[in-house]
This record gives structure tokens, C-alpha cells and sequence, in this order.
């Protein structure tokens, strides 16, 4: 049964995605900030605002707003960079990511408000950290340093409203948030899921990706980057009419 379309209406979105199988996607200090430099370096591109974010060792969540339609594939520029950057690092191949990202429309102000709690504090509640400011790769951080805060953070909700303020920013962002009360929180605001738009990477989308490139180099990391956002190496060989067996061995090489 294919899957409904995802939403993409403006608004704030509530982004999920896991390792496969669970695994650890966030090894060492490397990972955490090669995933932040990807955030700040595609937000402002596609006109997203990032507002929280949480880089858990197998798992991310992030608040961000769109004025667009663009949340996929703002998406799939994030997770597809990162899975050939970690792909090639730790020499591995095949899929980093458990599944397509999972995304919710944030439709309720209290949600709105309980969710950026939620985020920060996902470190405290895994028991990380004893005090969230400690955990050096969410946003609360950035939040208490003003001054030094990153380009991508500063039209972030705590920062408009709060700016510099560190007692306000603690005050709000500690507040005590059970995941029964998260729960109650989304059935309530009719938060809606937003499913992926369909089952397979579609042999249309491939073809974008690759107008224009004709560098050997380029198209041989963007072959990687295509298998490891899911396309099959026999639609890859057919969208650019090489041999399966090529394809593969490009793969290979690229991620070692």
C-alpha cells in the first residue's frame, strides 16, 4: 500500500531519524560536528530556520521551520552528505539510516513549547549529563553563549524571545517534561504525521541529481551518495548507462 504524501505546508516540523538497526551514527567528536556543519550549511540555503536540535549517539532531533515546500529535500541533502562522509570514514557501505526520516507538523503552541524542552533535555533524561548546559552537541549551549552563537541558530525561537537572557532561556528550557505528557501534548494540538511521499526513490529524482556533472570525481561520489540514500545500483547503472558492476565498484572505492 503506498505510503500518503508527506506534508510540506509552512510551519514547524518535528524531525526524527535513527541508525540502522540502531546503530551508533555519532562515533567521536568528528561525527557530532561534521552533522552540525551540515545543518548550518544547507539551512540557510533551502530558507529553513533551525530552532533545537539534539545529536544523540544513534539517533538526531531537530525543530526547524520552512517557508517552503522543500522539507525533503533539504532532508536528503543532510542525511545523504552524511552518510557518504561517515560511510567513507569508517570504510562501510549500504545504509546508515534506519528508515526515511520521520517528521511532524507542530499545529499547537503548547506543544510547540514542550517539544524544545523535550529536545534539549534528551541528554538529562539518558543521563548523559547531570546539567544540560554540559552537553556540548545540542543548541542549549549556544543559547547561554549569545555572543559566539552560531549564524544558523540565531533566528531560533529562544533567541528571538530570549535572546541573551540566561536565567529566562534555563528557566524555560528546564521545565520538567514527562513523554506520557509529550504524548497527550500531540493527540491534543491533532498533530499530524508526516509520512514519506513514497515507497522507492523514484528514477526521476535520480536523474536530477545528476544534470550537469561531468566531472568523473563528482559523479563518482554522487553515484555513493545516491546508494546511500537508497537508490538500487542497477537503477543508478541505467539512469547513467554504465554496467551494474561499475556502479559497484565505484561504491566500493568511494567508501573506503
Amino acid at each position: 500500500m503506498p505510503r500518503k504524501p508527506r506534508i510540506e505546508i509552512a510551519g514547524y516540523y518535528h524531525i526524527v531519524n535513527r541508525g540502522v538497526e540502531q546503530r551508533v551514527i555519532f562515533q567521536e567528536k568528528e561525527d557530532y560536528e561534521k552533522f552540525e556543519e551540515l545543518l548550518c550549511t544547507y539551512a540557510p540555503s533551502y530558507g529553513i530556520t533551525l530552532h533545537n536540535y539534539c545529536l544523540m549517539s544513534n539517533h538526531y532531533h531537530l525543530l526547524i521551520e520552512i517557508t517552503q515546500g522543500n522539507l525533503s529535500k533539504f532532508m536528503r541533502q543532510i542525511n545523504m552528505n552524511y552518510a557518504i562522509y561517515f560511510n567513507k570514514k569508517y570504510k562501510r557501505s549500504g545504509h546508515l539510516w534506519q528508515g526515511r526520516f520521520k517528521s511532524w507538523y507542530v499545529t499547537d503552541e503548547a506543544y510547540l513549547y514542550t517539544l524544545m524542552c523535550y529536545i534539549e533535555q534528551n541528554p538529562l533524561k539518558a543521563k548523559m549529563v547531570k546539567h544540560i548546559e554540559a552537553y556540548p552537541y545540542s543548541s542549549f549551549h549556544y543559547f547561554l553563549d549569545y555572543k559566539n552563537i552560531p549564524e544558523c541558530l540565531q533566528n531560533a525561537w529562544i533567541v528571538k524571545n530570549h535572546k541573551g537572557d540566561k536565567e529566562a532561556i534555563e528557566a524555560f528550557l528546564t521545565q520538567p517534561v514527562e513523554s506520557r505528557q509529550l504524548q497527550e501534548l500531540k493527540r491534543a494540538s491533532s498533530l499530524v504525521e508526516a509520512p514519506n511521499s513514497d515507497n522507492r526513490p523514484k528514477e526521476a529524482d535520480l536523474i536530477i541529481m545528476f544534470e550537469g556533472i561531468v566531472e568523473i570525481k563528482k559523479r563518482n561520489e554522487m553515484i555513493a551518495l545516491a546508494y546511500a540514500q537508497g537508490y538500487s545500483q542497477h537503477m543508478i547503472a541505467k539512469v547513467l548507462g554504465l554496467a551494474q558492476s561499475t556502479v559497484n565498484g565505484i561504491v566500493k572505492r568511494v567508501s573506503r
